[in-house]
């Protein structure tokens, strides 16, 4: 899909930040988070902190090594991110503490759609990394590193190809309503329909779920006011 020039009235993000301090963090962590800490480098990586379902509940960027880690999550996910957390933190030699940071990876929703990433809109339904797409995947999950919260199911879909029936799809067309319209057409009752736009100067330019049927070439063929890809 080609990029477009956008009026200036993107959202702004905003961020907030969970730090884990303590002699047990990393050990404490990488059973909770699905990257590899033990390799997490001086630039920080992304990882998913997930429901025992293997569900997402966030993304989180990761920082830090040893006894501090710094996790910087979408502001209105930080209080069920840490609940999650504190939910497993049991006999641990560690701290968790959330406050509000003062940026993120991304500056806005424009950025987040440019580069086909999910945010709090995309994970309010409950949904594997999987649905995101195969690079979502690579970028936050080691299948490697062990152990950890939600693996299960995140293992066998990806040992059985990744084959899920929503997805991450990113849209251009004359208005939301309009987009709207074409994801929730196809495909049974689920989890469809714009979830994050921002005006462009010819339309908006979106990020949304759809079932995968509509990702269908023959059906794309049809469409002559938008256009609709899958997030890779």
């Amino acid at each position: 899909m080609s990029e477009r020039s956008t009026t200036p009235d993107a959202t702004a993000l905003q961020w907030a930040c969970i730090t884990v301090d303590g002699a047990q963090s990393e050990t404490y962590l990488q059973g909770q988070l699905s990257q590899d800490l033990s390799s997490l480098g001086p630039t920080g990586s992304w990882a998913l902190l997930l429901e025992p379902d293997g569900t997402v509940l966030t993304s989180c960027f990761v920082e830090g090594g040893g006894e501090h880690f710094a996790l910087t999550v979408p502001r209105d996910l930080g209080d069920a991110a840490l609940a999650r957390l504190r939910r497993f933190h049991l006999r641990v030699n560690c701290t968790l503490e959330l406050r509000d940071a003062a940026n993120g990876p991304f500056d806005d929703e424009r950025s987040m759609i440019d580069a086909g990433w999910p945010s709090s809109r995309e994970f309010a339904t409950p949904l594997t990394p999987q649905s995101f797409g195969a690079t979502f995947v690579r970028t936050t999950v080691s299948f490697t590193k062990g152990c950890f919260t939600g693996q299960e199911l995140v293992g066998r879909l990806d040992a059985r190809g990744s084959s899920v029936p929503w997805r991450l799809v990113r849209g251009e067309g004359p208005n939301a309503a309009r987009l709207d319209e074409v994801l929730r057409s196809k495909g049974p009752d689920g989890p469809k329909g714009v979830t994050t736009v921002v005006t462009t100067t010819t339309g908006v330019r979106a990020l949304g779920l759809a079932h995968r049927t509509l990702l269908e070439p023959s059906f794309l063929e049809t469409l002559s006011d938008v256009t609709i890809d899958a997030v890779a």
